[in-house]
């Protein structure tokens, strides 16, 4: 299991899988299950028990998570692109390897 080119907050295009094409921005990254969280992408229906939150119980629609290998990370320019490290002075920047912009 190595490190994830992908962090929260981060805005990703799904390449691969049933939700190919949407975008999101990323809400939470599984790291021991190498997932993502995606904002509106992968819904799912969950039927929930009424409880003191709920009362009212039902099918809440949520996000599931989607293996990070379907993700791709967006430039500024709204484009995909792979993700690569470099130092700066003496900092460890994410940079765009497509547009050499600096994530």
């Amino acid at each position: 299991m190595g490190k994830l080119k992908i962090k929260t907050g981060d805005t990703v295009k799904v390449i691969a899988g049933d939700h190919k094409g949407s975008e999101g921005k990323v809400q939470k990254v599984l790291i021991e299950k190498n997932k993502a969280i995606v904002e509106g992408v992968n819904l799912v229906k969950k039927h929930t028990k009424p409880s003191a939150q709920n009362p009212q119980g039902g099918i809440v629609e949520k996000e599931a998570a989607i293996h990070i290998s379907n993700l791709s990370l967006l430039t500024s320019k709204g484009e995909t692109t792979r993700v690569g490290y470099r130092m700066e002075g003496d900092k460890k920047v994410r940079f765009s390897v497509k547009s050499n912009e600096v994530i």
